[in-house]
């Protein structure tokens, strides 16, 4: 992993960008195992050969935000490539009187900036941690000098942004062919199985941090009609709404009625 005081000047692997010497202390600490854990496990970095795994790791800086914090701004130089190790990003429009709003989710094992960072622009959207987040960030020399050492790395961001697209592809079809309530049920368990929490009760606690406002725009509805769904769904028996957010009371059934 990247760290300032061990850097070698001649090799063009490890170089950095000056600009992380602006960066606290915090920026540079080490990956925590269960970051490492969940950064493996992601299915595009676990299709990778162990060499690039290990050179995308040891060429990024760590920083870790709560919930709320800004990781990335609209606007700002789009100088690193990011990995989701830990918690969740919400990617997001902001307008000019200060709302956002929400239309993706990042989750831990997610990579994005990738195809940003091959034109040196700014970025597009907004990015805030929607909890207790850990971010990987790679610089844009690091990121280069990686394309030049490994021929593999190309072929893996065309894969990585092939599932961008069939996401995007799949969000366009289910807004035509399902209801408000399926797509919410589809969500809902999607994110269950990633990061869904047993409950001691019963079934399967899910906090993703996200208002209701903000749910409808990920699955292109309306406030008050994700808020009938939920209620729906927990009258079908399928989850149960709490003050600390809800529970998935029956995943497999969840998953039959969206199927």
């Amino acid at each position: 992993m990247v760290s300032p005081g061990s850097l070698r000047r001649h090799d063009p692997i490890t170089r950095i960008d000056a600009k992380l010497q602006g960066f606290s202390q915090m920026s540079t600490s080490p990956i925590h195992a269960d970051e490492r854990q969940r950064i493996n496990a992601g299915r595009w970095f676990s299709s990778l050969s162990r060499t690039l795994r290990h050179d995308i790791l040891r060429n990024v800086f760590v920083r870790r935000f709560v919930e709320g914090d800004r990781i990335a701004a609209r606007g700002d130089p789009h100088g690193h490539w990011m990995g989701c190790a830990k918690g969740s990003v919400r990617v997001c429009s902001t307008t000019s009187a200060g709302r956002h709003s929400t239309f993706a989710y990042m989750e831990p094992g997610s990579w994005f900036g990738n195809i940003a960072i091959f034109d040196g622009g700014q970025w597009a959207h907004d990015y805030f941690a929607c909890e207790d987040t850990t971010v990987l960030f790679m610089p844009q020399d690091n990121f280069r000098a990686l394309l030049a050492t490994h021929v593999e790395l190309y072929g893996a961001l065309m894969r990585l942004q092939s599932q961008y697209i069939k996401g995007l592809t799949g969000t366009v079809d289910d807004l035509k062919t399902m209801t408000v309530r399926d797509r919410l049920a589809k969500f809902l368990m999607r994110h269950a199985r990633r990061r869904g929490v047993a409950d001691h009760e019963a079934g399967v606690r899910l906090d993703l941090g996200l208002a209701q406002e903000e749910l409808g725009r990920l699955i292109g509805a309306s406030r008050q009609r994700v808020n009938k769904a939920l209620r729906t769904l927990e009258k079908e028996s399928l989850l149960r709404l709490d003050a600390r957010g809800m529970v998935i009371l029956d995943l497999e059934m969840l998953k039959r009625n969206v199927e």
